[in-house]
């Protein structure tokens, strides 16, 4: 089955990546601000953004898993990226990830994306359950995964060590059936 490879939104078009995103790819993620709460360094190696690519056009052909960036419709400048990765066709549940440009935040970008990739994910790809693994001092990250439904179901202390600073995980899960019921809902 051939799945969809680009969603549109009313302002976003959510696209495998390509070549031409590298330079606003790598600028997002040498970001300070954008990388506090990941699991790695801010990039500096100026080719990491063009390996990324090449990986993750890769994954998305063999469908291992789909890094979609987001642009904006207007203009195709590019925000950011939403992912659904380990995949788990069995149990049909994926986990969840994402990244916008400082320059966007605030705007309703990111609320948009994750919209539709739920959409993609519960209905195209047919999964039941939708993880996310935040630094639970992530308070924008936190809202933005409640406001679309996920509800914080585990946390787990000094998960992650990056750059020696030590940081904990708060789980979070959405499950089809509640996020039908809130679509339902609206």
């Amino acid at each position: 089955m051939a799945y969809t490879k680009t969603i549109t939104t009313a302002r976003l078009i959510l696209r495998p990546p390509q070549p031409s995103d590298a330079a606003a790819l790598q600028t997002m993620h040498a970001d300070p601000e954008v990388m506090r709460y990941f699991s790695e360094l801010p990039w500096q190696d100026p080719q990491r953004a063009a390996r990324q690519i090449a990986d993750d056009s890769a994954a998305f052909e063999k469908e291992e898993f789909f890094r979609f960036a987001i642009t904006l419709k207007d203009s195709g400048d590019y925000l950011g990226s939403c992912t659904l990765f380990s995949l788990h066709a069995q149990n049909r549940r994926a986990e969840m990830g994402y990244a916008l440009a400082r320059l966007y935040w605030g705007q309703g970008y990111m609320h948009e994306a994750l919209s539709a990739l739920l959409e993609y994910a519960f209905v195209e790809r047919d999964l039941n359950r939708l993880e996310a693994d935040i630094d639970p001092l992530n308070i924008g990250s936190a809202n933005a995964l409640l406001r679309l439904g996920f509800k914080q179901e585990g946390y787990l202390p000094e998960r992650w060590i990056v750059g020696g600073q030590v940081s904990d995980s708060a789980l979070y899960g959405l499950l089809r059936r509640d996020w039908e019921a809130r679509r339902a809902a609206t």
